[in-house]
């Protein structure tokens, strides 16, 4: 084979250059052709992308190309998910504009990808920070306000004292806030709520028709939601008490092991109680310092403070339960209050043995019927025990029999409720969608007239103190009301950015200057037929992208429910950490390897290595794509980033790995250059037949994204076609196998193709036709055995009869050699399987 070198820099440059001035990937170019919408969740424009986004954006531009070459009109876009607090900080470390910040991000970001040679539409790309964008959504939030899907309320919020603004339950860590480390609080403020559990139901139904989602994503969508049925009612006051109160519980089987009520910090009673109680004022005081949400509450110690009123039990007036403030109790869930039944809720026993409360079992599996709960709640199924009329019942008709009896007697309903809360949209922050809502005090909240959208940022803003610019700017927020004429003030807080991306799907499909979109266009592509991104947002994200494409759907603005049919989870790009002698951190670049250990390249220090981890700057395991990119090219990256490890798992990055890559990208372009050397006549029937369930193979696994899979097949094909004699088939096979790699290695295959003297790009070609017959071997491999042990392989016609198969077997060189002339007592032939031969 001749000893050509790949050169990716011309390469790379070349035909990155032939694509755009061709406008290749422009979408919508090919009428009356089936479309295809292929879409990887879009980036933060933080600076730099990194290896992660390669290997996401490399999955999907695999699709996007391979999808193309089946004769589709591909939709493959890119844009910028672009507001946030990132930027904010940045404004006040650096001392520059957010816009500013952030708009050279995404110009280097751009650059970055752009040297990769993605398959992208980029006449689509949207950055939501513009106000062409923005400014749509602001259309599309009144839009929702006008059906009555919008309003406002006063509400708990995690409140980042640092930062100054309200933060999602998902952005507050070990009780701090995500970006600033501050200690969380909990406020009292009056936000902006999307009515998303009008859809719980929908949202819930519509999870079984995503067959095309990974189950693990459906599922923790349908624990988000959180449909529980069970039991709203009331413990009646005593004494002190004056006021019932109301709990639900979805296991009204255990109530006779109810031994304490609890109360959230913020319960009416609480409230009452602290107004002319110093201690109980304190104790709330101390709940709302610390844990914010759900999960948080559920690791926390669990603290109480006991009200000294007590309720009676339902089924026993003579029963009284104390009521505890809690915190572990949300005013937010339920009804801000709790049944505490330690023996079956760990959370509830953890509470009673700190404070001294009873713990009764009264569900048992066979045998435990007089088992003492000690340190671990009973969550298992059995039968009632110490629960009087219920004695004896499995846990569902225990259940229905509390609900029978407490609707019978007038004291509870069997209800349903959902975990799922109305979304709170509201940020106090600059750097996001304003939200167009002016505030009159005599019209109250007026909806900014569609003609003065967008409303703009401003851009004269400083952060030089904590808390939102639009707060303090002096003129921005003053107007005059829309509807009376009077002074009134602009809405300062902007829209949660989980807004921004939960419809910019949409607006890649249609970007028409005075709407968000046109609804005829958008259907065309709508849903996205292959959506790709990480795991980490499996639940906020695709949630809220579901409810709006259905709140749109139910004012008329879409027909399209469910926005995506297929969402495939990447696994993360992972390195090796290292660390110096004094604790700190080490990039790759920085260390070297000498045998079994690693040094520091400039000192010459030892270097401690440390486990593979996710890629991040904090632990500088950190790899830069321009640099691998300048060393191997834009190839030999995205073949690592398809080849090693199946796309859902996490992919190791190694030197060897990318090393590896690169050698076959070079071993590919000296067989493409062989094409010519191969011989015009004669054929090969099983390179044939090879490489047509090469093709077949190939197209299957691209399909199914099992990237791997199609990467060991184009290795099987290249050995063959390496290993075959001249012939016109295996110039056939060169070329074919350049078409086979095309949409994972898109420079190489263009270098190859133009090399061949073909017309045009092979990004405009064909995917090569499959010939059915030559996709059924007629030939199998037949095991040998000697004693169950396998001595040697039979290659034979399909359906050669049993006497053949023994005559073979027996004449075979090493089973000859393993009898030494014995005669076999028995011989076993399985057709087209295996002979055994028994001596």
């Amino acid at each position: 084979m001749n000893d050509r070198r790949f050169n990716p820099m011309a390469a790379d440059a070349r035909w990155q250059a032939a694509w755009d001035e061709r406008q290749s990937f422009k979408a919508g170019t090919r009428p009356g052709a089936p479309k295809s919408y292929v879409l990887e969740m879009f980036p933060y424009p933080s600076g730099r992308i990194h290896i992660g986004h390669v290997r996401n954006y490399s999955m999907g531009d695999v699709l996007a190309r391979y999808r193309r070459m089946q004769g589709m009109d591909v939709l493959h876009p890119m844009g910028w998910d672009a507001f946030g607090m990132p930027a904010e900080n940045a404004a006040m470390e650096k001392k520059v504009h957010p816009g500013t910040w952030t708009r050279e991000n995404i110009a280097s970001m751009r650059a970055q990808l752009k040297k990769l040679g993605f398959a992208l539409d980029w006449s689509r790309e949207l950055a939501t920070c513009e106000p062409d964008y923005y400014g749509q959504e602001q259309a599309l939030f009144l839009d929702l306000f006008a059906a009555g899907l919008v309003y406002r309320k006063e509400s708990a919020v995690n409140w980042d004292p640092v930062d100054m603004t309200v933060l999602a339950n998902e952005q507050v860590i070990d009780g701090r806030g995500w970006r600033s480390g501050a200690l969380v609080e909990k406020k009292k403020l009056s936000q902006w709520f999307l009515r998303i559990t009008d859809f719980a139901d929908d949202l819930l139904d519509g999870l079984g028709t995503l067959e095309q989602w990974p189950e693990k994503v459906r599922l923790m969508q349908e624990n988000w939601i959180g449909k529980s049925q069970g039991l709203q009612f009331s413990f009646a006051p005593v004494g002190d008490l004056t006021t019932p109160i109301a709990v639900f519980s979805t296991r009204p089987d255990t109530i006779f092991g109810a031994s304490f009520v609890a109360i959230a910090a913020d319960h009416p009673i609480a409230q009452d109680l602290a107004a002319t109680n110093p201690d109980a004022a304190a104790f709330i005081a101390r709940c709302k310092a610390g844990g914010t949400t759900a999960a948080e509450l559920e690791t926390a110690e669990k603290l109480g403070f006991d009200t000294g009123y007590e309720v009676v039990h339902p089924f026993d007036p003579a029963w009284k339960l104390p009521v505890f403030i809690a915190n572990f109790v949300l005013m937010d869930y339920g009804t801000g209050a709790v049944m505490g039944v330690p023996a079956h809720d760990q959370r509830d026993l953890d509470f009673a043995r700190k404070y001294m409360l009873p713990v009764e079992r009264v569900v048992a599996a066979e045998g435990d019927e007089t088992k003492p709960i000690h340190d671990e709640a009973y969550v298992g199924p059995g039968k009632l025990v110490n629960s009087r009329f219920l004695d004896g019942m499995a846990v569902e008709a225990a259940k229905a029999e509390v609900i029978r009896r407490a609707e019978a007697e007038s004291w509870g309903t069997g209800t349903t409720v959902w975990r799922l809360r109305d979304w709170g949209v509201s940020r106090q922050r600059y750097w996001g969608t304003p939200i167009p809502i002016i505030h009159c005090e005599s019209c109250g909240a007026v909806p900014v007239p569609k003609d003065q959208l967008p409303v703009v940022l401003p851009e004269d803003v400083s952060f030089d103190i904590p808390g939102n610019p639009l707060d303090r700017h002096a003129t921005w927020k003053h107007v005059d009301c829309p509807s009376c004429g009077k002074p009134a003030r602009r809405e300062t807080d902007t829209l949660d950015t989980f807004v921004d991306s939960s419809w910019y799907f949409i607006r890649f499909a249609s970007q028409p200057g005075d709407k968000p979109f046109d609804r005829e266009e958008a259907e065309s592509w709508l849903p996205v037929g292959q959506y790709i991104g990480g795991v980490e947002h499996a639940i906020l994200h695709l949630l809220y992208a579901r409810f709006w494409t259905r709140a749109l759907e139910r004012i008329g603005k879409l027909s399209v429910k469910e926005p995506f049919t297929g969402l495939f989870t990447q696994g993360m790009v992972t390195h090796e950490t290292y660390k110096a002698g004094d604790g700190s951190w080490l990039s790759p670049q920085e260390v070297r390897k000498s045998g079994d250990d690693w040094f520091h390249i400039e000192s010459g220090v030892p270097v401690t290595a440390g486990r593979v981890e996710k890629m991040s700057k904090s632990k500088k395991n950190v790899v830069d794509p321009d640099e691998i990119i300048e060393r191997y090219g834009a190839d030999a990256v995205r073949w690592f980033m398809l080849s090693d490890s199946p796309p859902e798992r996490d992919l190791p990055w190694t030197e060897s790995g990318i090393e590896g890559a690169w050698r076959f990208v070079n071993r590919l372009y000296r067989l493409f250059g062989a094409v010519t050397d191969t011989g015009a006549s004669g054929s090969d029937a099983a390179l044939d037949r090879k490489l047509h369930q090469s093709i077949a193979g190939i197209a299957k696994d691209i399909e199914a994204l099992a990237f791997n899979k199609a990467v060991a097949k184009i290795y099987e094909l290249a050995n063959a076609i390496e290993k075959a004699s001249p012939s016109a088939s295996r110039a056939t096979a060169i070329r074919t196998l350049a078409l086979l790699v095309a949409p994972m290695t898109p420079h190489l295959a263009e270098e190859a193709w133009a090399e061949m003297g073909n017309d045009g790009l092979i990004a405009d070609a064909m995917w090569p036709a499959v010939d059915p017959a030559l996709l059924v071997d007629d030939e199998v491999t037949i095991a040998v055995q000697v004693q169950g042990k396998l001595r040697d392989t039979l290659t034979v016609p399909k359906g050669t009869d049993k006497a053949t198969l023994e005559a073979l077997a027996l004449a075979a060189p090493n089973v000859a050699r393993q009898l030494d002339g014995a005669t076999p007592k028995k011989v076993i032939v399985v057709p087209d399987r295996l002979v055994n031969l028994v001596v």
